[in-house]
């Protein structure tokens, strides 16, 4: 899991800004944390404090660490132009198995990395200088690999994943662990479409994945869950499953039948029903379409998935309250940093606490 993120340099992050999941000690709602840090997290923060930002800064990982799927076109401008710094800062920590995993690196794009380091449990294990082209790998199995070749440019803990024989140990057992976790990271939209960014590679049909995957009645019970009254069923049209709303006197194509709302559910549905592999999970504003009773069915839905790390962005203060998630679960965000409102005030927030009431109220404004 992730516990900790920090970037400098990145789009509107000029400053240092790090995302902080380690939590405080709350008895209710446990299964918000996992071991110690926020499984579920919401963040709030007015437009333009930087949140879609944030995610994209999270993901950065994915466009050099893997081959999935990437929203490069969301990157045009890297840096931030009130820095002098020529690169962009990244760090991260993880826990697996109770072991520590810090990475960082720098970049002076998107594509091109300037530095990269990764510690396990406190000892460096890969470090390389792209600039000097030099670097060293004290991974066991790694010790005849030449760093150097065949791209400089090529991010050296993928290419050691890619072409070494690793021992079997601890420490590359973690490191697998690590490189596993990056590759099952998933970022989504619901304003945009289909766009999204790790997890998988390809843009496939929303109708097609669901009935191959066998959920359309399921999606149909989730949608009348939502008091929203379809007959679902599908037809074969060119070799994909297309899903139409059945009525007395005709179908209609499910996506001209409903309402944008519901058809951003689909998008949601589409990927919750994969959810269940993926290891960290980034949805922008995830309920931008939805009545807010629909925004907080989806969270009771996220919950269940207790092995998937989940953050949230959203403006909906409905959300905001003790029988979801708990205090430090909800975060504020602003250009200058992200706190959760466990740490926002020197008041003692309890269960019965009022969330949405003292936000509105001010009561969490630093």
């Amino acid at each position: 899991m992730i516990t900790k993120f920090s970037v400098q340099n990145f789009k509107g992050f000029q400053d240092n800004f790090t995302f902080d999941l380690t939590q405080s000690n709350y008895e209710f709602n446990q299964g918000a944390v996992r071991n110690g840090i926020v499984n579920k997290g919401l963040i709030y923060g007015f437009n333009g404090c930087g949140k879609s930002n944030l995610g994209l800064a999270i993901f950065d990982l994915v466009l050099h660490l893997t081959d999935k799927q990437t929203i490069i076109g969301k990157y045009p401008v890297y840096l931030n132009l009130d820095s002098n710094e020529k690169y962009a800062s990244f760090s991260y920590s993880f826990v697996f198995d109770g072991v520590l995993v810090e990475y960082s690196y720098t970049k002076v794009d998107p594509q091109v990395l300037r530095t990269e380091e990764l510690i396990i449990n406190g000892e460096p294990v890969i470090g390389y200088d792209f600039e000097k082209e030099t670097g060293f790998s004290n991974l066991d199995g790694t010790q005849n690999l030449r760093l150097n070749s065949p791209d400089s440019r090529l991010s050296k803990l993928k290419f050691i994943k890619n072409n070494a024989i690793l021992a079997e140990n601890e420490t590359n057992l973690i490191f697998i662990k690590f490189m596993d976790f990056v590759e099952r990271m998933l970022l989504f939209y619901s304003l945009d479409g289909n766009a999204y960014q790790g997890f998988t590679l390809g843009v496939e049909s929303l109708d097609d994945v669901i009935v191959k995957e066998g959920k359309l009645k399921d999606f149909e019970r989730l949608l009348k869950k939502a008091d929203i009254n379809m007959n679902l069923e599908s037809q074969l049209i060119n070799n994909q499953n297309v899903i139409f709303s059945k009525y007395k006197n005709g179908l209609i194509p499910f996506e001209r039948s409903a309402s944008r709302g519901t058809n951003s559910l689909e998008l949601f549905y589409f990927w919750y029903i994969r959810m269940s592999k993926a290891s960290f999970v980034f949805i922008d504003e995830f309920d931008a379409f939805y009545h807010y009773e629909l925004s907080e069915l989806i969270i009771r839905e996220l919950l269940k998935l207790y092995d998937t790390q989940i953050i949230l962005t959203t403006h909906n203060t409905d959300l905001l309250t003790n029988d979801l998630l708990r205090p430090d679960c909800y975060y504020i965000m602003n250009p200058k940093n992200i706190v959760s409102i466990a740490n926002s005030t020197e008041k003692e927030l309890r269960k019965a606490h009022n969330l949405q009431k003292m936000f509105k109220a001010g009561a969490f404004n630093e």
